[in-house]
């Protein structure tokens, strides 16, 4: 089971702006959205950037992993965890100012809202990146290693598993993330995952 469930804020790294373009399927010659671009750019300080995490124990059989709170039959994640005794089970968030902006400038300025909308990509991907490069830090002065995260709904891990995700974390509780009908969350730009804990070899 786990051993505890925490919150940690993270600061973030500048935004790439480089990001940013890839996710609003922008050019690096494209200069049409600059002016729109600073707009867009100034929505990343509204970004709450905040994790809910907990270190469960890890149980691997053929395809079966026991996460201590639920079962799941995975092929890709059983791979990934196949050495690990625990791992962190996550939800971050950017924040709800994200689909604010998405609703207020959707019909006014759909550019603007595809804009803002890759700044919010950028950062929760961030997010994740600095989360777990903190917490490799960390694990390294321990002798353990991180293993890249894995997202319920990537590869055949289901989609589904958000239920029991959430049920273990309550992030509605520690961030204000809700899990829709849908498996859809709220705030859009969010993120559940699981990374394993394994000893260096």
């Amino acid at each position: 089971m786990t051993m505890s469930i925490e919150v940690r804020m993270i600061d973030l790294p500048d935004v790439s702006v480089n990001e940013v373009r890839r996710y609003a399927g922008i050019g690096g010659n494209d200069n049409r959205s600059d002016e729109l671009m600073e707009i867009a750019l100034a929505f990343s300080k509204k970004a709450k950037n905040t994790v809910v995490f907990g270190v469960f124990d890890v149980k691997c059989q053929g395809y079966k992993v026991d996460l201590g709170f639920s079962e799941v039959e995975s092929r890709g994640l059983s791979r990934m965890l196949s050495e690990c005794d625990k791992a962190i089970v996550m939800c971050a968030t950017a924040g709800l100012d994200f689909d604010i902006a998405a609703k207020k400038y959707g019909r006014t300025s759909p550019a603007l809202a595809l804009l803002i909308g890759a700044v919010g990509s950028e950062r929760i991907e961030a997010l994740c990146d600095e989360f777990c490069r903190e917490v490799s830090l960390q694990l390294d002065a321990k002798g353990f290693k991180l293993t890249p995260r894995f997202s319920p709904g990537y590869g055949d891990l289901p989609l589904e598993f958000q239920k029991e995700v959430f049920s273990a974390l309550t992030p509605e509780k520690y961030i204000g993330v809700t899990l829709g009908e849908s498996l859809m969350m709220t705030p859009i730009k969010s993120v559940t995952a699981i990374a394993g804990i394994r000893k260096k070899k």
